[in-house]
Parts: C-alpha cells; structure tokens; sequence
C-alpha cells in the first residue's frame, strides 16, 4: 500500500468511528459496560485515539503527545462532545502525516523503541497492523453501541 491508499482508508474508518460516537444516544451510553465484555465504546475510542496520536501522529508526524494508555481504558477522559473534536483533530492529524510518507520512508525502519512487533517492520508495515487495529475496535464499538440503542429502546 502506499500513502494514498492508507490516506483512503484511514480517512474511511476514522469517519466511521466519528459516526458511531454521534450515534450513541446519551453520555452515559458510551460508558456502559455489556455483559461478558470488558471495555465499553467510550473507553475503546479514548483507546483508538491514543494509540493513533502516539504511533501515527506524533512518532510518524512529529505532533506533540504524551499517552496514558492506562487512562484511555480506565477512566472517563472525555464527554461524547470532547471525542467528536479529538477525532476530527486526529484525522486531521493522521492525514496530514500520510501525506509527509513517501515510498522511501514507507520502506525504513519504523522505531523498536517506540512499539516492537515485528522483528523487521516498516513503518508500511506498521501502518498496515494499525490500520486493521483500528477497524478492528470499530467493529467492536459498532456492536456495543447498536446493542446499547436496541436495549435502551426497548426499556422504553
């Protein structure tokens, strides 16, 4: 993949995932914890935009971040309202980065300091695993918040 395609489907799945959190009907909705699960929708998102801060944004883009993953799954960092402009900062962010990635940066070395994987990993690499990463706990937020509306609609 090149930066174009990565540009495209980042770009698709961050506007998904802004969708699903302007779906969730109530603040309180994100945060609710689903039988035989362990991270609500809020938490999962707070979790997606760290990890693209640190990985994407500020390791490929140079954008200043300091990560508290632990807070990311622990605590209520943001309102619904706040995720909405932290997601559209992030695409903007995670756009502007792609854009930097020519075909011989795509090919180097992307830090082991930084996140260690792969034995050998690219930062075309890399953006690949994020990539699926983050569709990964779109389908997960999809899920919670479908099943959160469908359970709130019929108490109602």
């Amino acid at each position: 993949m090149n930066s174009d395609i990565f540009a495209t489907l980042f770009s698709r799945d961050l506007k998904k995932l802004r969708k699903e959190i302007e779906q969730y009907h109530s603040e309180t909705a994100l945060w609710v914890k689903l039988p035989g699960t362990i991270n609500p929708g809020g938490n999962l998102c707070q979790h997606l935009i760290g990890n693209l801060r640190t990985y994407v944004g500020l390791t490929l883009g140079g954008y200043a971040y300091v990560r508290d993953r632990e807070a990311e799954f622990n605590q209520k960092t943001f309102t619904q309202k706040q995720m909405l402009t932290e997601l559209d900062e992030l695409h903007e962010i995670v756009m502007n980065t792609l854009a930097t990635l020519d075909e011989q940066r795509m090919e180097e070395e992307y830090p082991h300091d930084v996140v260690n994987l792969f034995p050998e990993q690219t930062v075309r690499l890399v953006l690949t695993h994020l990539l699926a990463h983050l569709s990964w706990h779109l389908g997960h937020i999809n899920y919670h918040r479908r099943w959160i509306t469908q359970v709130q609609a019929a108490q109602q």
